[in-house]
């Protein structure tokens, strides 16, 4: 044990360090302990929270209910959102905004472009000649980017999110199609920005359905994989994702369960709102034919028409889910005109024919990405709106094989509990049960770059080469270096997607560029001048494919080593105290690429065919890296590409100082018992052959490609913008709040006025200027009240309060009286008979002091006579004069009173009750040396007067509230309060009890 202690005893310091830097964590995390999540579906979102008390809960808008449209209505003076804004659709379609996500990242001739202009032609879409992007045009002076729009929703959201908390909330974790590129997701991190929020990550909407499918059913999920297809078809988009639940053994909390993403396939313009359009095409066909000899209007040219249609091709699309027919109908739908035709399920199904032809395809997309097949998808869950459409269900069913099709889910709910979840998890103010969670890869993207190379003596060529970095469908968050070898001076490479046959010729277009950036380095040269003796192991780029999916250039560096002697003595120094941090620590040497599960590709694999060769072999170690969390799954690293002598023998070295730069020395295996010490001899020859390493930075440019983000400048305008549009809307509810307020008092004074309790605490005067100076006020309001600020509103309402409180005053207290003076005389009857009882306890039981009872006395008596005194002056008094016999002295006289009769009360509870005196003749034989402790006790010879029956005195019963004897004492603060003792046994009789001094 003692030596258990001693290794345990360095640790101490190490621990309290980490306590302190947990609880600073934790106080800078006080003000801000909930978070949020944002399903962002194309039609509607759904915000969920979680905080201390209330674990994953949706949040219920201003309408009470639980999802909100994404729609915003936009004008020169105003702003609505959700609800609100899509009522405005119908009276505004110009201003009011929707499905403007597809508009996210993409250029203008972007075929999406096409198509919203296409759908909503009411949208005046202006052209940003800088980032060749669209942006709404909605007055001449009123222009919105798509990036603003969301982010106004975004900061609507989090309203919201805060309302339901009741505290601010910043950290949230927002859904996004699995079928974002780079260009999509970072528009939506800078709408967040532009929003003021911070993101924990952006994760795919599929990916969060498929963690709160696993939470829930933690249970079921063992070491057999199970493989679950989530077929998600929603408004404006249908995605398909094969998910495989297993336990896995993880090195921080052992076998715990966790969901991979293998598979995903997606149709972009598959969803319910195509289904929309085609019945709103279809009922504006049937109104025209309607008119057709009225030589009207065409309903398609008109705006509100339209908007109109669409909200009734939703309701439709609804109603015939569960019904063979309905009646579509709409009042006033154009020129007062009222439309109403019938439409059967049959003709619905017509209309979108082809649509639901292209519902398998996603599954197949998917199939093919994990490389499986039906037979081993266990189960299809269905997500999504859209999916409850009949006919989709039906040729999905029969896409898949399964008998049934699962409906265990929620299916509007699912991604934004998943979404919560993982906001908890990422939080540092809260704890959640691990789920590892390893989403795919879409879209590859590799590293192209081109150098010289001599094929033959004085005859020299460029080549092109090209390097998978991150492969389809492989894992992410993920961390991958490249490396460059024969470069001695300044170069440039490229960062591009890689081989996306997959996808058809129309999603290419939609996709956009394919190049993402150009990477310029400055300070090659230069850092091989300064290091001229070292040998020199390559140009280093550090990549990261963060948690978002969002690619990113962490740095570059060039590489140096060189052989140096060191002293023994100065090496295992240094040694010892790598290893006391580490081990105070609890972390490991390994060092960071490692960790993040970096990996190296060679530039000397130039021809197509080895690299060809070495995608195998680089996804191979992709997929170790990615399990590297696991143990017992790593798989051996594959054969290298043979390129002669030299390059293998670079590449082993590459691969040596890569992969493990900080292995252990001997002198440190030595210390942590790993093997047996080496001869004095041994230790001599190795030491001198440490190799040192020189890192130098090298500049980097950037030049992005597919879509250039908003300058820091203009980022900052938008964020200004956003912050006015939200300053104005807060004054606009101050200044409605104002407005309703002042309205409100008008109308409940003037009926006050003639309420019998008002009446009689006035005068006829007094009401007559009253009611005067209110209609003045209501008057005013409805004639310049609309075009007056908030603090005029709000100082016309301080005047008339001003006027009206003294009548109020004197109504309230009249109100107040006989129940306050009722409780005053049943606390002074008490407290009577209280000290009656207390001056009747004898002498020897006594336990109040004859000040303490005195005082009370008084109190008591000038409480009376106040009372009595006061009311008497009262009822000399008209009921119109300010009265005398206020309720607050009501109040102030009975807490005096309480407060002397409680602490009697507190001090006969704590009192211990005085022993009972001897009696002087009474005689007493002294017990044998050798007797025990219950002789003693049997032999007890009572007082006199007391036969051995008699039980002790007990404690002093209290006349009001008396509590059991178990009681917990109450902590009161006061002069002469006693502290409660614990219980002592009682003495036998003859023995002196231990008395304190001044005890009662």
């Amino acid at each position: 044990m003692a030596a258990t202690v001693r290794r345990q005893r360095p640790r101490r310091p190490a621990c309290w360090a980490l306590m302190t830097v947990l609880l600073a964590d934790l106080l800078a995390l006080s003000d801000t302990l909930a978070v949020m999540s944002v399903d962002l579906g194309s039609e509607s979102m759904k915000v969920a929270i979680v905080k201390p008390g209330v674990p994953m809960e949706i949040v219920l808008n201003k309408e009470s209910r639980r999802k909100t449209p994404v729609t915003v209505t936009l004008k020169e003076n105003e702003r609505f959102f959700g609800d609100s804004a899509a009522s405005m659709a119908i009276k505004n379609p110009k201003a009011t905004l929707r499905y403007f996500q597809q508009l996210l990242g993409k250029q203008e001739g972007n075929p999406h472009v096409a198509l919203y202009r296409a759908r909503f032609p009411e949208h005046e879409l202006g052209f940003d000649p800088q980032r060749q992007t669209v942006h709404f045009q909605i007055g001449p002076q009123l222009q919105f980017s798509p990036e603003e729009v969301l982010g106004m929703v975004l900061n609507y959201s989090r309203s919201l999110a805060e309302d339901f908390a009741e505290q601010p909330i910043k950290d949230a974790v927002i859904t996004v199609p699995a079928f974002f590129n780079q260009a999509e997701r970072r528009a939506v991190l800078q709408a967040a920005r532009m929003a003021g929020l911070k993101v924990l990550q952006l994760i795919n909407d599929n990916t969060a359905t498929a963690l709160s499918y696993g939470v829930f059913r933690r249970k079921d999920i063992n070491t057999t994989a199970q493989n679950v297809m989530f077929y998600d078809m929603g408004s404006g988009s249908t995605v398909c994702t094969i998910v495989t639940y297993q336990t896995v053994k993880t090195k921080e909390a052992g076998m715990q369960p966790q969901l991979q993403v293998r598979g995903v396939g997606f149709d972009r313009t598959l969803g319910g709102l195509e289904m929309e359009l085609r019945l709103r095409e279809h009922l504006a066909k049937l109104f025209n034919e309607q008119r057709k000899g009225q030589r009207a209007q065409d309903v398609r040219e008109n705006p509100r028409a339209m908007a109109k249609l669409l909200r009734e091709a939703n309701r439709l699309k609804t109603v015939l889910s569960a019904n063979a027919d309905h009646m579509a109908q709409i009042e006033g739908l154009m020129d007062d005109v009222d439309f109403k035709a019938k439409v059967t399920r049959a003709e619905f199904e017509e209309l979108c024919a082809d649509l639901f032809e292209r519902v398998p395809g996603p599954v197949q997309q998917a199939l093919q990405s994990a490389e499986m097949n039906l037979d081993e998808i266990e189960q299809v869950i269905l997500v999504g709106g859209a999916t409850r459409v009949p006919k989709v269900q039906e040729v999905l069913l029969k896409a898949v094989g399964k008998e049934e099709l699962g409906k265990n889910i929620n299916a509007d709910e699912a991604a934004a509990m998943g979404a919560v979840y993982q906001a908890a998890a990422l939080s540092k103010a809260f704890k959640v049960k691990p789920f590892v969670v390893r989403d795919a890869v879409i879209y590859p993207i590799l590293v192209e770059f081109t150098r010289e190379v001599e094929d033959e003596p004085g005859l020299r060529s460029l080549k092109h080469n090209k390097r998978v970095l991150f492969s389809r469908m492989g894992p992410y968050p993920q961390r991958k270096v490249i490396t460059f070898n024969r470069y001695n001076r300044d170069f440039h490479f490229h960062v591009n997607y890689g081989d996306l046959g997959f996808l058809g010729p129309e999603d290419l277009r939609v996709f956009g560029s394919q190049n993402l950036t150009t990477v310029k380095l400055r300070g090659v040269g230069e850092s091989f001048k300064k290091y001229p003796d070292y040998e020199s192991k390559g140009i280093k780029a550090h990549f990261s494919l963060d948690e978002s999916g969002v690619l990113s250039l962490i740095r570059v560096e060039s590489v140096f080593e060189t052989l140096v002697e060191d002293s023994p003595e100065e090496e295992s120094t240094l040694t010892k105290l790598g290893n006391t941090i580490s081990s105070l620590f609890g972390g490991s040497s390994a060092p960071d690429t490692k960790e993040n599960g970096t990996d190296t590709v060679q530039e000397e694999e130039e021809s197509p065919a080895e690299g060809s060769k070495d995608e195998p072999g680089e996804q191979a170690e992709l997929k170790e890296e990615a399990e590297a969390p696991m143990e017992g799954t790593s798989q051996p690293p594959p054969a290298e590409p043979q390129e002669g002598a030299a390059p293998a023998e670079e590449k082993a070295t590459e691969k040596e100082n890569e992969e493990k730069p900080e292995a252990q020395e001997p002198s440190q295996k030595k210390e942590a018992g790993l093997e047996a010490p080496p001869a004095p001899e041994e230790e001599k020859k190795q030491k001198p052959a440490r190799k040192q390493r020189m890192v130098e930075e090298i500049g980097v440019e950037l030049v992005v490609l597919d879509l250039p983000d908003l300058a820091e400048d203009e980022l900052a305008r938008s964020v200004q913008k956003l912050q006015d549009l939200t300053s104005r809307d807060l004054e606009k509810q101050e200044r409605e709040k104002a407005a309703n307020s002042l309205e409100a008092f008008i109308f409940e004074t003037q009926d006050k006025l003639y309420q019998p309790e008002y009446r009689e605490v006035s005068t006829e005067e007094q009401r007559e200027e009253i009611s005067g100076k209110l209609g003045a006020a209501s008057a005013w309001l409805e004639d310049e009240g609309f075009g007056a600020s908030t603090a005029m509103l709000k100082e016309k309402l301080a005047e008339l309060r001003r006027l009206c409180n003294s009548l109020f005053f004197r109504a309230e207290e009249r109100k107040r009286w006989p129940e306050r003076l009722s409780a005053l005389d049943s606390l002074l009857n008490h407290s009577s008979m209280f000290l009656k009882g207390a001056r009747l306890i004898p002498e020897m039981e006594q336990v109040f002091t004859e000040v303490e009872m005195t005082t009370l006395e008084k109190v008591i008596n000038e409480t009376w006579a106040w009372k009595n005194a006061t009311v008497a002056e009262q009822a000399k008094l008209p009921a119109t004069e300010k009265p005398v016999l206020l309720s607050k002295d009501i109040e102030a006289k009975m807490m005096a009173l309480d407060r002397e009769v409680q602490y009697l009360l507190n001090k006969a509870k704590f009192t211990k009750p005085r022993p009972r005196p001897k009696d002087k003749n009474a005689t007493r034989a002294e017990p044998p040396l050798n007797a025990s402790a219950s002789d003693q006790a049997e032999k007890v010879i009572p007082p006199a007067g007391q036969t051995e029956d008699t039980k002790p005195i007990s404690e002093p019963e209290k006349e009001t509230g008396s509590e059991p004897a178990d009681a917990e004492p109450l902590e009161l603060e006061g002069p002469g309060v006693v502290p409660a003792e614990p219980e002592q046994e009682e003495q036998p009789a003859g023995q002196k009890p231990t008395l304190k001094n001044d005890e009662l």
